[in-house]
This record gives structure tokens, C-alpha cells and sequence, in this order.
């Protein structure tokens, strides 16, 4: 087994000069600026001419919804409850129901919400798990450096041993987050790279060990019996542990890759979603499907290339960027 420590956890790299500081909503509407310019266009269309929410009104948002890939089953439940809403109270012209809308996603998106339960003694130890292609590898990296400046020291477990290129990839992660991180050789056995990472988290009292795993399909047995003996092996040495299982979804898949991460889901123990490439589509509502579908957090989003480009999400500030 070879081990590299690099960073020492060190502050991570700094981003390049002129990178813009416009807070955590600026940066959220920003991500979702493709989905707003489609979605939010049409939704104003119906506040500006809408002074009388009928049927022909809701006929209209529900075209919106699913043009932002929010999902057949999520939007026939959201019309549901507004056409409930306008029964028992008129609904008061278009404004009135972007506001009702704006609720309704928001309650959507904070159902599955929980707060994260860390163990009595470090590390929290959290797999990454998804399907090649979906930004996994980059989304562990820039995990590390968002752990690392809430002040926590981060170890990095090179799990994904399989892909060519994977273990330098995130070698280079973990020196740009000013990480440590604990590698083998390509092909090697990764139950094996988990436990000496796992031996020497506990052993330094590192706080956060993030697992970089295989792509895998829920189909590919051998690699799902691959990833419980991962489990086994991380339970072995640290109680608990994985305290999450990060599913890397990549939203420009929409429901395409959401009927992926429903099979999936079921057989890997996901706790909570990261949602990458959220900059690059404009079927963001992908978010409420999830939330609503998979009754799973999202817990991160991806909204760029750079390293402090992963956001905790936020329900209310997804919904404001989307709607304002």
C-alpha cells in the first residue's frame, strides 16, 4: 500500500485574484441562471397576465414545471394542492401564486432535510458513491476544501481504484485543498486503501474521512459486493461508520439519471445527494424530483469548475434564485 500525505491539511489554494465574493445566494442564482431564464420567464408571463387563476392558469404551470424536469409525479402533486388551495380560498391573481408555488417547493425540498449526525469521536467518515462520468472524483476534492474551511481537518481515501487516472485525479484535489490523502496502485483492492486510511483517521483524530469509491451500476454485482465489503470493512475499525453515503448525481441528466439514482439508492444506503453540474442545465427543478422521488437531501450542489465551487444547499435559497 502507498500512502501519500501531502497537503497536511494546510489551508486550502487559494482561488485566483478576481474571483468573485458575491455571498452564497449571489452564487446560487447564478447556478441556476439557465434554469431561471426558462422557467422563471414563463412563470412571470402568468403573474403578469393572470389576474384570476383558473384551470387554463394551471394548465400553463404545469407545462413550466416539466419543462424544468421537476417530474410528472412532483407536479401532478403540486397542482393538486394549489387547485385544492383555490377551492377553499381564491387564489389571488399570478403573484399570489408564485408566492403558493414558492411555498410548495420549499416544502418539498425541506421534507427530506436532517440534520447530519456525527459520531461521538472522529472522523466522520463519508463514502462518495455514483456512476462514472458524474464528477464524483472532483465533487470529493472540493468537499475536502469546503470541510477545510469550516476548520477541519480532512483525510483523503483514493477508493476508486479501477478507473484509469482516477488516483491522480484526486491526488491533485487533495494538493489543491491542502489535504492528505491515502492511495494504492491502480487495480489495487480498495477495501484495503479504506482500511489504512480508516487506521490512520482514527489514529490522528482527523475529523473528516471522504472516501472516493468506484462508479459503479446498481446493475454490476461484483462492484456492489464491493462496496459492502467497503462498509464492513469501515464499521470494522470506526463505529458507524459511513456516517453518509454521498450519491453524485449530475443534473444535466435530469430524469434520466434520476431513475438511475432510484435503483441505486436502494442498494447502497444513500443518505443524501450531491447534485453536480447544476451551472450547466436548464432543468434545475431536478432538485424538487429528487427531494420529492428519491425522499432523499440534497446536501451540495456543483456550480462551477473551480475548487470553492460546491455549495451546502439551502431549500429556501434554491427556491429565491429560482423565483425570486
Amino acid at each position: 500500500m502507498i500512502k501519500l500525505f501531502g497537503g497536511k491539511n494546510d489551508p486550502p489554494e487559494a482561488e485566483p485574484e478576481g474571483a468573485a465574493k458575491i455571498g452564497f445566494f449571489g452564487r446560487m442564482k447564478q447556478a441556476v441562471t439557465r434554469t431561471r431564464e426558462s422557467f422563471s420567464a414563463k412563470i412571470e408571463d402568468l403573474v403578469s397576465l393572470t389576474r384570476t387563476v383558473d384551470e387554463a392558469a394551471l394548465e400553463d404551470l404545469e407545462a413550466a414545471l416539466l419543462t424544468s424536469d421537476i417530474g410528472v409525479q412532483t407536479t401532478t402533486e403540486i397542482l393538486e394542492a394549489l387547485r385544492e388551495r383555490a377551492k377553499r380560498q381564491a387564489i389571488d391573481g399570478g403573484a399570489e401564486l408564485r408566492e403558493l408555488l414558492k411555498a410548495q417547493l420549499r416544502a418539498i425540498l425541506e421534507a427530506p432535510q436532517r440534520p447530519v449526525l456525527l459520531p461521538d469521536a472522529p472522523p466522520n467518515v463519508t463514502f462518495l458513491v455514483g456512476v462514472n462520468g458524474t464528477g464524483k472524483t472532483t465533487s470529493a476534492g472540493k468537499l475536502a476544501a469546503w470541510h477545510r474551511a469550516q476548520n477541519k481537518t480532512v483525510l483523503l481515501c483514493a477508493a476508486d481504484t479501477f478507473r484509469a487516472a482516477a488516483i491522480e485525479q484526486l491526488e491533485v484535489w487533495a494538493g489543491r485543498s491542502g489535504v492528505e490523502m491515502i492511495k494504492t496502485r491502480q487495480g489495487g483492492d480498495p477495501a484495503a486503501v479504506l482500511y489504512d486510511a480508516a487506521s490512520a483517521a482514527k489514529a490522528r483524530k482527523i475529523d473528516e474521512l471522504l472516501v472516493d469509491t468506484a462508479g459503479r451500476l446498481h446493475t454490476k454485482t461484483g462492484l456492489m459486493d464491493e462496496l459492502d465489503k467497503m462498509r464492513r470493512t469501515a464499521a470494522k475499525l470506526i463505529p458507524g461508520a459511513p456516517h453518509e453515503v454521498l450519491l453524485v448525481m449530475d443534473a444535466t441528466t435530469g430524469q434520466n439519471g434520476l431513475q438511475q439514482a432510484r435503483l441505486f439508492t436502494r442498494a447502497a444506503g444513500v443518505t443524501g445527494i450531491v447534485l453536480t453540474k447544476l451551472d450547466g442545465t436548464a432543468k434545475g427543478g431536478i432538485a424538487v424530483a429528487i427531494a420529492r422521488e428519491l425522499n432523499l437531501p440534497v446536501r451540495f450542489v456543483g456550480v462551477g469548475e473551480k475548487m470553492t465551487d460546491l455549495l451546502e444547499f439551502s431549500p429556501a435559497d434554491f427556491v429565491d434564485a429560482l423565483l425570486g
